[in-house]
């Protein structure tokens, strides 16, 4: 069994496609766009084969912009990169190009060398090795 793909709301859509094809080397199919529901999406791939959708329609909330704040749900997306090497890289670009690094690249206590960073809607992003 596999997890086929995860979705996740945006009120930017070509912004977010974008992010992830620029940062993660995603491909995107063409859009889909139901007009009846205002309801558009992009499928990305990416190299693995995992799939991640991006939705967007009208009357989306956003997220509340405290990152301490714990709530229940969907958390985080992890995105392995292959290397420490590339974990501290693509962490330094992304912060170079002005996204938000919430923890810096590291060895965490369950073995994991990662980072996470915020993506343009504030979804949390592990970069690991």
């Amino acid at each position: 069994m596999n997890i086929e793909h995860i979705a996740i709301w945006t009120n930017d859509i070509e912004r977010l496609r974008s992010f992830y094809i620029k940062y993660f080397n995603a491909k995107s199919n063409k859009k889909y766009y139901n007009p009846k529901k205002k309801f558009e999406s992009y499928f990305l791939t990416f190299s693995s084969g995992a799939r991640l959708e991006i939705m967007q329609t009208t009357n989306i909330q956003e997220k509340p912009n405290d990152i301490n704040i714990k709530y229940t749900g969907l958390i985080h997306m992890a995105f392995s990169v292959g290397s420490e090497d590339l974990v501290i890289k693509l962490t330094d670009k992304l912060s170079k190009d002005g996204y938000e690094v919430i923890s810096e690249p590291r060895k965490t206590g369950d073995g994991y060398f990662e980072s996470c960073i915020l993506d343009p809607d504030k979804n949390e992003i592990e970069i690991t090795e």
